[in-house]
């Protein structure tokens, strides 16, 4: 019961559910109890074998511990952070139009045809005209938006902290299907990510679950496990599926914190393969690999056809690693102290590396061309690779 107050008094409340704000700490940590927080690894040097380069940076807004994941709609990157919306051309880093929404963000930007999307703490969900910067419209939800917002249809598709999936009209807001299930007394913020493929909406839950929906109405196609609750205490029992899931044309991929990763047929949820692992971040993948950046920060790439270990970059320990981006020859991540580090997709070594002004906590984005990372002050970088 200490313990659960604690926490309590450390999370987000929502709806009987409190979300621990990171995993990246001791649990000791948390409580003041345990040992002070481990020194990050030591970078270790390499000759780089491409060249990295800055190619522009644009201003949001500070994180404040949520996490902001810019999207791309056509030659634009959509970005929020606390309480300002941001189109950025991608050709060159020039600012089309920021937007305050007059809102504390806690989600975005989604993108759509003629849309900009971000989600706010108290469930706000703001829908901007991509031309003119203005608001279109704006609802108000259960409770807090989290993770990523998405176009499906003419449907934008939102999760909130409550446990609730819904799809809204992109015209007005209005809701045209919600799809809901009981959570565990404590889930990670970051956990319960979507992912679109074809037809077919997932839905990664706390607990431990994936569940492939119909994203035309929300109806529920499959369920599956990517780990199963274990221990005695609430902490223990944290197996919350975490970052969004993958998918190519054959399998859908999740990870878990306290779990595995595990891949399952996209048409009836069998389970293909699985292996024991433990992620606070997410996973990527490639025509190849499943890449996942475990609780210990090491990136592991798994064959995605039969789960073996191809290789493990071990070296960037303590340091705080966002889940991978995979980019063709190369996987991105960034870690806590704003590092960016580039490695080979072959063999894991290290092939670039570059700073930036603050912490990265979510996953690099691809924005063809190069990639971008958003900071926790609020940055948004975009970087080349040659």
């Amino acid at each position: 019961m200490k313990a659960r107050m604690l926490v309590a008094g450390l999370a987000l409340a929502m709806a009987g559910c409190s979300t621990v704000g990171s995993m990246t700490s001791t649990v000791g940590g948390w409580f003041g109890a345990g040992p002070a927080k481990a020194k990050p690894a030591e970078l270790v040097e390499f000759k780089p074998a491409a060249d990295l380069a800055e190619a522009w940076k644009a201003e949001t807004g500070e994180s404040a511990g949520y996490l902001f994941r810019p999207q791309t709609e056509g030659g634009d990157v959509l970005a929020a952070g606390g309480s300002r919306v941001v189109r950025i051309a991608v050709s060159n880093g020039t600012v089309a139009w920021r937007y305050d929404t007059g809102v504390k963000l806690s989600a975005g930007a989604g993108a759509g045809p003629g849309l900009a999307f971000a989600g706010g703490a108290k469930g706000e969900v703001l829908a901007i005209d991509l031309g003119s910067g203005q608001l279109r419209w704006k609802v108000s939800l259960s409770s807090e938006v989290t993770g990523t917002l998405l176009m499906a249809g003419d449907m934008l598709i939102v999760r909130t902290g409550d446990g609730r999936v819904q799809g809204l009209s992109i015209a007005d807001g209005s809701r045209k299907w919600l799809y809901s299930r009981n959570l565990p007394p404590l889930s990670l913020r970051g956990s319960g990510g979507l992912a679109l493929a074809g037809d077919t909406l997932y839905a990664g839950f706390p607990g431990g679950k994936l569940v492939a929906l119909n994203p035309a109405n929300g109806a529920q196609l499959w369920e599956a496990t990517v780990a199963l609750p274990r221990g005695a205490t609430e902490l223990e029992r944290v197996a919350d599926v975490m970052g969004n899931p993958v998918a190519d044309e054959r399998q859908v991929c999740a990870v878990a914190y306290q779990g595995r990763v595990a891949c399952f047929d996209r048409a009836t949820g069998a389970l293909l393969w699985a292996r024991d692992t433990s992620s606070n971040s997410g996973l990527a993948m490639d025509g190849q690999n499943v890449y996942v950046t475990d609780d210990k920060d090491a990136v592991t790439a798994y064959d995605k056809a039969s789960g073996r270990a191809g290789w493990r970059q071990d070296k960037l320990a303590r340091r705080q690693v966002t889940a991978p981006l995979a980019l063709g020859a190369w996987v991105v991540v960034a870690d806590g102290e704003g590092y960016v580090h580039v490695l080979s997709a072959d063999d894991g070594r290290f092939v670039a590396r570059a700073k930036v002004d603050s912490a990265v906590h979510v996953a690099p984005v691809d924005i063809g061309p190069g990639f971008a990372v958003q900071t926790a002050k609020g940055s948004v970088v975009a970087f080349r690779i040659r």
